[in-house]
């Protein structure tokens, strides 16, 4: 059974393009989309940012930082919750 492939038509960096992606996914595109070029717009609002290709690189390096914080911020709490439930099995195991 193979998955479905819809095209989705979006404007980025004031072009437009096609870009491919399963079926059902479409809106989570246009929302990266429109999410990428926000932070692009942030980023060539700053001085030291002077061209597109510039503000596009800045804006998906800053995504990524983000995602890595996320991440992190993930694991910590799934350590945090397994030390919980650790402490909650010694505890009912003492009982």
């Amino acid at each position: 059974m193979t998955d479905k492939v819809s095209q989705v038509a979006v404007t980025l960096l004031g072009k437009s393009h096609q870009f491919s992606c399963s079926e059902g996914q479409e809106q989570a595109l246009v929302n990266a989309v429109d999410l990428l070029n926000k932070r692009v717009d942030e980023m060539k609002r700053r001085d030291t940012v002077r061209t597109d290709q510039n503000a596009l690189l800045m804006a998906a390096l800053h995504l990524c930082h983000e995602y890595q914080a996320l991440q992190q911020e993930q694991q910590s709490a799934k350590q945090y919750s397994q030390q919980l439930a650790q402490r909650l099995r010694t505890h009912l195991e003492d009982k």
